[in-house]
């Protein structure tokens, strides 16, 4: 579209072609009254995308505000690419989760990778070098065609770019659930080392300073990425594919090493990804954070397609770029830095004092708009709030228990479900040990990578079980929060805080904000006892298909501490002889379980119930036995139950378990009650242990591969072999995936 054919503000606003943008009447009037006249074309646009949720959460502020944000160690809170923790000896942890939902629903290999390339780039942006990938993955049911295809496709994409990054995929977690099935999640987190001195920010600072944009050159793809984020998925989807970005992780390596090589140059006073909403959030953003203005040129921003016009440039989300601001006169030293890697690097603009975005093409101001307004001031919503009809329905049911003719037949059931098998069909297209530090590989509660040159290491996990969100939010917004700062625990780690990506419904409908409103009340609350601050993160509503919502889904990216590599502890059963102890309560509680899903077909009832203080004392005082070196091995209880995590305890070596188990022998093996673990502990080191920790011995480690279990009566009421837990277990995803029903 040449500059000639694109509407005129009359039309903008007779036509109302603002609502097609993302704009609503009332918004508009806003931005009519804001400007003392009505925006042309490209000024509707940049205010439709830096108006939308995605880059405003204007739907969501009123949650986000609840988050505890703060702690000794927050060293960068929200706000920024990414959250900062320190960790000590002028070290710092830099990490960060994003979705890429929508984009992965339509083109799923590029969707999930450039969902990749985004999150490494907010963690570069803020002069970290990124040592590790995460990723949080939601699907339909596998017996589905089109699934399987977003599956495999998803899975490539995170695989392609991360493994030519060079930036190992060390965790994540993936659940299968009908409500998916039109609305795929991809939740990518990346995790990145700095030291104190390099931290950089995105701001605009110092008057007639230069701008600079560094990187890829910009083209038509992802244009209005933002507003399309922020919608639901309907009949027309496939039609927004130019929406979706195209990835290139070669040219983002170089960008990577030229910017860690740019921020050891003081001539750099700001930097920012070009992410969702391009050009126009970076500019807005930086120039609003610095309480400055910006003059750009836009016929001296690097295109790669003729004609483009400044709605389209600054609407561009391609990827692989960088906006930064440098002290005038030293242009030349940062232009040397990126030809050395063999990047692009302009001139734009310049900061200027006015508070204003100007932007000038073939001769002509084609916008002019103050930032505070796109980036501060943007529309806060407190949308109608409704408690959901089916929760009301649901609190009134009694706990039951789902019916189990044969235990074992059912725990080999359960753990070739989809969600509870092993997802090694995924992680081995992963290069998940590239940069060598890796020391917890994917499979375990968390990944373990370590700190080169000290005796540190970071454990890092995502976690969410939606299930329980689904059926009380509140409640299930504390697991989500506590089983995360488990696997962090069964590392060896302290928990530091984390990040989080909410993933919901319309907000538009009453109950859906309902959801976000209640899980966001028990998030913070369990972040409060944890003491598990939330450094940033990401919101993505409007996850529908065709008026069906996901289920609440909001992802939590954790990272903890390792004090001592010799704290490092695994899942696995380790030796013969060892004594298993089962650590907390267990009740009869099966609502959102897996049985409950296998068995009735159906998610109902209540969620498991939650004591965060006791959910507390647990988490510190089996951190503390394992760092007294008691702990041969640790492993929360989660999806499955007690007997699901003694399987996956001895999936690998050659070891067995003889257990004996208490009270109502399903509520035993498979109820999904919450804040317990089952611990190893060398038979010499278990009176020292029960001293420290409150815990039950149910039995200990044998020299025979086969777990056991008996009643209390000592009647053996399950016995497997370690060969036929790992057939069903190993085998279920790679089954789906060939089968072509």
């Amino acid at each position: 579209m040449s500059l000639l054919l694109e509407p005129t503000a009359e039309r903008v606003k007779s036509e109302k072609l603002y609502r097609a943008m993302g704009l609503t009447d009332e918004e508009f009037g806003m931005v009519e009254t804001i400007l003392g006249r009505t925006p042309n074309y490209t000024e509707t646009g940049i205010f439709s995308v830096m108006w939308s949720e995605h880059c405003s959460y204007k739907n969501s502020k009123v949650v986000l505000k609840k988050f505890p944000t703060e702690g000794e160690q927050v060293l960068q809170g929200p706000g920024e690419g990414a959250g900062i923790i320190d960790i000590g000896d002028g070290q710092a942890v830099v990490f960060k989760v994003e979705s890429h939902n929508h984009p992965s629903a339509i083109e799923p290999f590029q969707g999930a990778a450039t969902g990749v390339g985004g999150i490494l780039r907010d963690v570069f942006s803020m002069g970290a070098r990124p040592i590790a990938l995460l990723n949080s993955l939601r699907f339909g049911e596998l017996e589905s065609p089109r699934v399987r295809y977003l599956f495999e496709e998803v899975v490539a994409g995170i695989a392609g770019y991360g493994n030519c990054m060079g930036v190992p995929t060390v965790g994540g977690e993936i659940q299968f659930d009908p409500c998916y099935e039109g609305n795929p999640l991809v939740n990518a987190m990346c995790v990145g080392l700095i030291d104190h001195k390099d931290i950089q920010k995105g701001q605009a600072k110092g008057i007639g300073n230069t701008v600079m944009y560094v990187g890829a050159s910009t083209g038509r793809d992802g244009i209005h990425g933002a507003t399309f984020a922020s919608e639901e998925l309907g009949e027309d989807a496939d039609e927004k594919r130019p929406a979706v970005q195209v990835g290139d992780p070669f040219m983002e390596k170089l960008l990577l090493e030229a910017c860690l090589e740019l921020i050891q140059n003081d001539a750099l006073v700001g930097i920012q990804d070009m992410g969702a909403a391009g050009l126009t959030s970076s500019a807005a953003e930086m120039a609003s954070k610095a309480g400055s203005g910006m003059v750009m040129d836009l016929d001296l921003v690097p295109q790669r397609e003729a004609g483009m016009t400044p709605y389209e440039m600054m609407l561009s989300e391609s990827q692989e770029r960088m906006l930064i601001v440098v002290e005038k006169g030293r242009e030349q030293e940062i232009k040397e830095i990126f030809d050395r890697w063999g990047l692009l690097s302009a001139e734009v603009g310049y900061v200027t004092d006015d508070k204003h975005l100007r932007l000038l093409h073939k001769g002509e101001v084609v916008a002019n708009l103050p930032v505070d307004a796109l980036a501060e001031e943007a529309p806060v919503y407190h949308k109608p709030s409704k408690v959901a009809a089916y929760y009301e329905k649901f609190q009134k049911l009694e706990n039951k228990t789902p019916e189990v003719k044969n235990p074992k037949d059912t725990l080999l059931q359960l753990l070739a479900q989809p969600t509870i098998a092993s997802k090694e069909w995924v992680y081995d297209q992963y290069d998940y040990m590239v940069q060598t530090n890796t020391v917890v590989e994917p499979g375990s509660d968390a990944a373990v990578v370590r700190i080169r040159g000290t005796r540190k290491a970071l454990a890092m996990t995502t976690d969410c079980n939606s299930r329980y969100i689904y059926l009380d939010p509140e409640i299930g917004g504390q697991i989500a929060v506590a089983e995360a700062a488990r696997n962090i625990v069964c590392s060896g780690a302290k928990p530091l805080g984390l990040t989080d990506g909410l993933n919901y419904g319309s907000p538009e409908k009453p109950e859906i904000f309902w959801q976000l409103e209640k899980s966001t009340d028990g998030m913070s609350e369990a972040c409060r006892v944890l003491e598990t601050p939330v450094i940033g993160g990401n919101v993505s509503l409007y996850n529908e298909s065709n008026g069906v919502a996901i289920y609440p889904t909001p992802v939590i990216g954790m990272v903890g501490l390792v004090e001592d590599v010799d704290h490092i502890t695994t899942q696995s059963f380790k030796q013969a002889g060892d004594i298993i102890y089962l650590l907390g309560e267990t009740k009869p509680e099966f609502g959102g379980s897996e049985l409950q899903k296998m068995v009735e077909g159906e998610i109902t009832g209540k969620a498991p119930t939650l004591d965060l203080a006791e959910e507390k004392k647990r988490q510190e005082e089996l951190l503390a036995a394992i760092k007294a070196g008691l702990v041969q091995s640790a492993h929360d209880v989660a999806e499955g139950g007690l007997s699901v995590a003694l399987a996956e305890s001895m999936t690998s070596g050659t070891v067995g378990a003889n257990v004996t188990v208490t009270g109502e022998v399903t509520a035993a093996l498979f109820a999904e009650s919450q804040s317990r673990f089952i611990v190893t502990v060398p038979a010499e080191k278990s009176a020292q242990f029960e001293a420290t920790v409150s815990a039950t011995k149910i039995g200990e480690v044998t020299d025979t591969a086969v777990l056991t279990i008996a009643d209390q009566q000592q009647r053996v009421i399950l016995e497997a072999t370690q060969d036929e837990i790992v057939t069903a277990w190993k085998g279920a995803i790679p089954c789906l995936l060939k089968s072509k029903a």
